[in-house]
C-alpha cells in the first residue's frame, strides 16, 4: 500500500472500473500507514472544525430509515420550529470563541421556504456581519435562486450527503432520490457555493456500496466528505441494525483517502464508537471533524477535541 500512497502522491487518481479488492484484503495497519502518508503529504497536518446547529427539528416529510427527525418514525425527539435568529447568532459567537473553523445551521424537512428560509438568512446576515467564521448551511433541497440568497448572505458551503451509493438509495429512502440529491449539488456549485456531501456507514451497505460513494464523490469533486457511522436509534427502521466494529469504520474512512487524497476527509456522527483510542481516526487518513452536539445525538466535547488533535500534532489554528 505503501507504494500505491507514492503513487497518489505523485498524481496518480484512481477511477471507477479499476478493481478494488486489495482495499479489502490488505492488512489494516499497512492501509492505515498509507492513508495517512496520503493526508499528510497533500493536505498537511491542518485539521478543519465545524459545529452545527439543530435549526428546526422534528417532523420531515422524508422517510430516510436512519433519521430520527422523519415524520415517519416515532424517536420522542424535541420538535420545535426554527430558531430564533439572535438564538443562533449567540451559539454562533460562543463556537467562534472556542476556534471553531465552520459554523452550520441544519434544518430538517425537505427544503427550507418561506418565513423560515427567510429567519435563516436574516441569521446568516448577522453572522456573517458579527462573527469572524466560515458559514455552512444544510437545508434540503433548494433552488438555485435560494442557492444565490444564501451566498449573498455570508454562506460559503452547502452541505447535502448523497448518503450512499447509487445502488443503495432506494433502501435507505424513497421520498427524494439520489438524482434529486446530485441535481442540489450541482444547482449550488452554481451559485458559487463549496460542496460538503458525504454519507453514512452501517446502514447495511456492502463493501462495493461504500467504494461506489467514494468514486461518486470523487468524480463530483466535492471540498469536503463527512463519514458518518450510523447509530441505531429505537424507533427508526434502523434502530436493529448491528454497530460497525472500529477497524471496519477505520478501513472506510482510509479507503476515502486513496479515492479522494486532496479533500477534507470529515469524520462525524460514530466516532463514540472508539472508547479507548479515538486519535485513531486521525491517523487513517480524516483531516476534518464535526465537534459538539450532533443533530440529535452526543457528540464531542470542542477542547477535548482540540487537545487530542494538538497532541497528535495536528494545526488547530485558523
Amino acid at each position: 500500500m505503501e507504494h500505491l500512497a507514492e503513487e497518489i502522491i505523485n498524481g496518480r487518481r484512481l477511477k471507477r472500473g479499476e478493481s478494488f479488492n486489495y482495499f479489502l484484503l490488505v492488512d489494516i495497519d499497512e492501509l492505515l500507514k498509507g492513508a495517512d502518508m496520503i493526508r499528510r503529504k497533500l493536505c498537511g497536518n491542518k485539521v478543519d472544525l465545524c459545529t452545527i446547529v439543530n435549526g428546526r427539528s422534528g417532523r420531515c416529510s422524508e422517510n430516510c430509515k436512519f433519521c430520527a427527525q422523519s415524520s415517519y418514525h416515532h424517536t420522542g425527539i424535541n420538535e420545535y420550529e426554527f430558531l430564533d435568529p439572535d438564538v443562533i447568532v449567540k451559539d454562533c459567537k460562543k463556537n467562534e470563541l472556542m476556534g471553531v473553523h465552520r459554523y452550520s445551521i441544519v434544518t430538517a424537512g425537505r427544503s427550507l421556504n418561506g418565513k423560515d428560509f427567510d429567519r435563516a438568512i436574516e441569521a446568516y446576515r448577522k453572522m456573517n456581519k458579527e462573527c469572524d467564521i466560515k458559514l455552512c448551511a444544510s437545508h434540503g433541497l433548494l433552488s438555485e435562486k435560494e442557492f444565490l440568497q444564501l451566498k449573498e448572505a455570508g454562506v460559503s458551503m452547502y452541505h447535502t450527503n448523497i448518503e450512499t451509493s447509487r445502488r443503495n438509495f432506494p433502501n435507505v429512502c424513497t421520498t427524494h432520490t439520489y438524482e434529486d440529491k446530485i441535481n442540489e449539488i450541482n444547482l449550488a456549485e452554481k451559485a458559487g457555493l463549496k460542496i460538503c456531501s458525504g454519507g453514512i456507514i452501517g446502514m447495511g451497505e456492502t463493501w462495493k456500496d461504500r467504494i461506489d460513494m467514494a468514486l461518486s464523490l470523487s468524480e463530483l469533486d466535492v471540498d469536503s466528505i463527512p463519514i458518518n457511522v450510523l447509530m441505531p436509534i429505537k424507533g427508526t427502521c434502523f434502530q436493529n441494525l448491528k454497530p460497525l466494529k472500529e477497524e471496519e469504520i477505520l478501513r472506510t474512512i482510509a479507503i476515502f483517502r486513496y479515492i479522494n487524497p486532496t479533500k477534507y476527509i470529515r469524520m462525524a456522527a460514530g466516532r463514540n464508537y472508539f472508547k479507548k483510542d479515538m486519535s485513531k481516526i486521525f491517523l487513517s487518513g480524516a483531516n476534518a471533524t464535526i465537534t459538539g452536539d450532533m443533530l440529535t445525538t452526543v457528540g464531542n466535547n470542542v477542547l477535548q477535541d482540540k487537545k487530542m488533535l494538538t497532541d497528535l500534532g495536528f494545526d488547530i489554528s485558523k
